[in-house]
């Protein structure tokens, strides 16, 4: 990563600071705690990751036992890192913070690689067919926890007022939008992309990984900060048609139960990775934007 930093020069952080004089004081101060920010964004995920987890695991009525363990990290996690918060921004405790922090973001690693297997074991690994692969529980959801707990750990070993620190949640971003496009690929193969607007998504996140490799092959400046912030607009968008549609066909399923139409059809919350990755692209660009070289202002105000 620091190779690629080099490309952002050591541009003052001072000159590039973001207007925020006319939104109330705490908010202001909040729009520049990236760290924090980065916090409240991985909380948020957590917490809704225990719903999500309880609809795809009820499809077996949570046959596994190990199925349970998702479930119970994603309602355990989420006070812990909470706690962590609150020791950190009300008392300064920041070795509380740090610790905690590092023990979720720990178990969110193993957790997700852990989900990973027992996914692809339950029948890839028997067959090793791509037709396997695409009807096998969903290989590539359970990384979304490692995703997650990469970003506690980013979060504390990384310096926050660093080009690396931007660097970073945007390298983890991109391997986000490489999981999406698996995740929309495999899945929508399950019924031969019956629809024309299932490629959408597939075409959708192939284009926000290309857009997201650009700042680890070459020297970017404010032009392509504004693209890429259309880009991951454009990600949202795709994202809550997505939820819409999902949820439109699981109400008029063929089930007279609508929980089972939600459990059994289309997975309801799947589509908002999109948006919920182009968050976290906003949060990376937005204070990427403070480190580039003046070279690339310049260049970009003519």
């Amino acid at each position: 990563m620091e190779s690629n930093a080099q490309h952002f020069g050591d541009a003052s952080l001072e000159s590039g600071k973001p207007a925020v004089a006319r939104v109330p004081g705490w908010l202001s101060r909040l729009l520049v705690n990236h760290r924090l920010l980065l916090e409240i964004f991985v909380l948020a995920n957590l917490s809704f990751l225990a719903p999500d987890i309880y609809l795809a695991h009820s499809t077996n009525s949570f046959r596994n036992r190990a199925e349970y363990l998702p479930l119970w990290f994603s309602l355990a996690a989420p006070p812990i890192l909470l706690i962590a918060i609150l020791a950190l921004e009300i008392r300064n405790l920041e070795t509380i913070w740090h610790r905690l922090g590092l023990l979720v973001g720990g178990l969110a690693v193993v957790l997700g690689i852990a989900g990973l297997i027992l996914h692809l074991d339950s029948h890839f690994f028997r067959e090793k067919t791509l037709e396997s692969l695409v009807y096998t529980a969903p290989f590539a959801a359970p990384l979304a926890y490692t995703g997650i707990g990469l970003l506690l750990i980013l979060n504390r070993m990384v310096d926050s007022q660093s080009v690396e620190w931007p660097l970073w949640v945007l390298l983890l971003s991109l391997g986000g939008f490489v999981g999406d496009f698996i995740f929309s690929l495999a899945d929508h193969a399950q019924n031969g992309f019956y629809h024309a607007s299932e490629w959408i998504p597939v075409i959708s996140s192939a284009f926000a990984i290309g857009f997201l490799l650009v700042p680890f092959l070459v020297q970017v400046n404010r032009s392509y900060l504004l693209v890429c912030t259309w880009m991951m607009i454009l990600q949202v968008v795709v994202g809550i048609t997505g939820f819409v549609l999902h949820n439109h066909a699981n109400f008029n399923g063929p089930s007279p139960r609508t929980f089972d139409n939600f459990v059994y059809g289309a997975p309801p919350l799947a589509p908002l990775l999109f948006p919920n990755l182009a968050l976290l692209t906003f949060l990376a660009l937005w204070t990427l934007r403070r480190h580039l070289p003046d070279s690339a202002k310049a260049t970009n105000s003519e």
